[in-house]
């Protein structure tokens, strides 16, 4: 088993490289406007996994899946060029599910604030079942105790 630090780095500089080669590089017209999120490698440094997004719509993100496809040979060599590790980890493409957790999480709290005015409208005539202040505080009425007869200290004289 390798170092994690330097499976770590190996995988940010995956990342750089992969991006920087799509960029420059890949002049392929199926690939869109694609974002290299994250880069994991496993333990032995055999295998990538590069994590991108695709801005766009379905059609697009599946263009751009696969012209990352037909692009991986010369992505992974020039991965291998650039890093000069001794055996080339093969890369595998995933779309990344930021993007759908953050606009799920968007639409929740959107749902959320919605409710939670329809509670604020209701609310907003609402007058207290009882006193508004049901409690009692320090220094008012302290003479009485709680069935409304005054309290000498010296015990209930009620039998």
């Amino acid at each position: 088993m390798t170092d994690t630090a330097r499976a770590r780095k190996l995988a940010d500089r995956i990342r750089v490289v992969v991006a920087e080669t799509l960029q420059r590089r890949i002049k392929d017209p199926r690939l869109g406007y694609v974002t290299i999120t994250d880069t994991r490698i496993t333990g032995d440094l055999r295998e990538a996994t590069v994590f991108y997004t695709v801005f766009g719509d379905d059609e697009e993100r599946a263009a751009s899946a696969a012209a990352l496809e037909s692009a991986k040979g010369v992505l992974r060599s020039e991965v291998g060029r650039q890093t000069g590790v001794r055996f080339t980890p093969t890369l595998t493409f995933v779309p990344d599910a930021l993007p759908d957790n953050a606009r799920t999480i968007d639409d929740l709290l959107a749902k959320a604030k919605a409710a939670d005015e329809q509670v604020r409208e209701a609310s907003s005539g609402a007058e207290y079942a009882g006193e508004a202040d049901p409690y009692r505080k320090p220094g008012e009425e302290a003479d009485e105790d709680g069935n409304g007869h005054e309290n000498d200290g010296k015990g209930s004289s009620d039998a």
